[in-house]
């Protein structure tokens, strides 16, 4: 495969990684947002931007937007921060740990870092490999349709000549 090649995909990957991780980034703050506000944590627009862009740090970013509403809301009371503990919890953290976790473990802080878009790249080389490797199916023959000598004959008039391989 040509360096191009492996250059496109790769590149593709991680444009398509990049709009799927500020499609995230968005849902993320709009739901902070959205949680905060109906808690009536102070400054829950500011907490819910921040989280949206802090969403772009893998696995830290994630906690590091917690903190900051938890402590606000602490000042509203006990009862509101454990809300938003809850609100956080709705978050599945747990599915998202794995493989940086296996990657830090090979690699050290850059597999943490960079877990996500080198698992974009290898779904895309995935993917690839997939494409390659369908079977192909024989084609089959229209119902009603005869094959003589490997042609198809028309289902019409059965005195038309039936033209030879050239």
């Amino acid at each position: 495969m040509q360096v191009s090649r492996h250059i496109g995909i790769t590149g593709g990957a991680l444009k398509q990684w990049f709009i799927a991780q500020c499609y995230d980034s968005a849902c993320v703050g709009l739901l902070w947002w959205a949680g905060l506000t109906a808690l009536h944590v102070p400054w829950a627009p500011f907490w819910g931007l921040l989280a949206a862009m802090l969403q772009f740090i893998p696995q830290f970013g994630t906690v590091l937007s917690f903190f900051g509403p938890a402590l606000a809301a602490m000042f509203v009371g006990w009862e509101t921060m454990l809300y938003v503990l809850i609100l956080y919890a709705r978050v599945p953290i747990w599915a998202s740990l794995t493989v940086p976790i296996f990657l830090s473990l090979i690699f050290g802080f850059w597999g943490v870092l960079l877990a996500a878009p080198l698992l974009a790249v290898i779904f895309a080389y995935r993917a690839l490999a997939r494409s390659r490797a369908k079977p192909t199916i024989p084609q089959q023959t229209p119902p009603g349709q005869v094959i003589t000598g490997g042609q198809l004959i028309s289902p019409g008039d059965p005195s038309e000549r039936i033209p030879r391989g050239e």
